[in-house]
C-alpha cells in the first residue's frame, strides 16, 4: 500500500492499494479506523467488486476503481444526493479528458456515457457511525483502458477516444469531486441539479424503466427537486420513479 497527493488537490488523501476486494469496503474500514474527510481509496484491481443492487462489477487491471470516504453532517434523508454530486464530477472529468467533439451525457441513476456507450458507474452506500452520523463511500468506476467483456449494453473506455492515464483521470474525478462536494455542502443540491440535468440525456429521449417484475416506457422528462426520475408516459401522464434500472428501447 502507498499513500501520496501526487497531483490531487490538497483536500484528496489518497490510499493506492494493489488488490482489494472492494474499494468502497475499504472505504468503510478506514472511516471506522479515523480516516480523514475526503479520503480516497483506489485500486489496480478488485476482486469483489460491485455494482448497484449487488451486481458483480469486473474490475480488470487498467481501469480507474476510486472510493471516496465522506462524513457528510448532514440528515440520511439528504445522502442519496450524493450520486448526483459523483456523476457530476466524473462527467466534467472525463469529458474534460476528451475531444471537444465527444459528448459526455449522464443516464439516471448513476452512469456517465459518451456517444451513447457506458463509460463510467456509480455506487454510493452509507454506514451508520456511534455519533449519530454516516460515513458515505462514493465508489466510481472509470474505463480507462479496458471495457466489461459481456456487459449487456454498448460500453467504451477513454483511451478509445484520448491518450489518458489511469492516474490523470484520478486527478481529474479527485478535483471535480472536492469541488462538487463542497458546493453541494455550502449551497445544497439546487446547483448540483442544474448542472446533472444540463449535462442530461435529452429531454424526450425514449427510455424503458424496469422496476422488478415492471416494465415502463416513456419519454426522459428529467429529475425532480429530490432526483427522482420523471418519465412521460405516452397516454400523456408523467410517472415519478424513485428506483429501477433504466435502459434504451430497442
Amino acid at each position: 500500500m502507498s499513500c501520496a497527493t501526487g497531483g490531487l488537490p490538497p483536500a484528496v488523501h489518497l490510499v493506492a492499494l494493489d488488490t482489494v476486494g472492494s474499494t468502497n469496503d475499504e472505504a468503510f474500514r478506514l472511516g471506522r479506523e479515523g480516516a480523514p474527510e475526503i479520503t480516497l481509496v483506489t485500486a489496480r484491481c478488485q476482486e469483489s467488486g460491485r455494482g448497484r443492487r449487488g451486481r458483480t462489477w469486473s474490475s480488470p487491471e487498467g481501469n480507474l476503481y476510486a472510493s471516496f470516504l465522506l462524513r457528510p453532517p448532514l440528515a440520511l434523508a439528504r445522502l442519496p444526493e450524493l450520486s448526483f454530486v459523483a456523476a457530476v464530477a466524473a462527467g466534467e472529468a472525463c469529458g474534460s479528458l476528451l475531444p471537444a467533439d465527444r459528448r459526455i451525457e449522464l443516464k439516471w441513476p448513476n452512469d456517465v456515457l459518451v456517444d451513447g456507450a457506458k463509460l463510467a458507474g456509480i455506487l454510493t452506500e452509507t454506514e451508520a457511525v456511534p455519533d449519530g452520523g454516516h460515513l458515505v463511500a462514493v465508489g466510481i468506476g472509470i474505463n480507462v483502458g479496458s471495457v466489461p467483456p459481456d456487459a449487456p449494453y454498448p460500453v467504451t473506455s477513454l483511451s478509445d477516444r484520448a491518450p489518458v492515464t489511469v492516474a490523470m483521470v484520478r486527478d481529474r474525478l479527485s478535483d471535480r469531486l472536492a469541488h462538487w462536494y463542497g458546493v453541494w455542502l455550502a449551497d445544497g443540491f439546487r446547483p448540483v441539479h442544474a448542472a446533472w440535468s444540463a449535462a442530461a440525456l435529452p429531454r424526450g429521449r425514449a427510455l424503458a424503466v424496469r422496476i422488478g417484475q415492471e416494465t415502463i416506457e416513456g419519454g426522459f422528462a428529467g429529475i425532480d427537486e429530490a432526483g427522482a426520475l420523471l418519465l412521460d408516459l405516452p397516454a400523456g401522464a408523467r410517472r415519478r420513479i424513485l428506483a429501477g434500472d433504466v435502459l434504451f428501447p430497442a
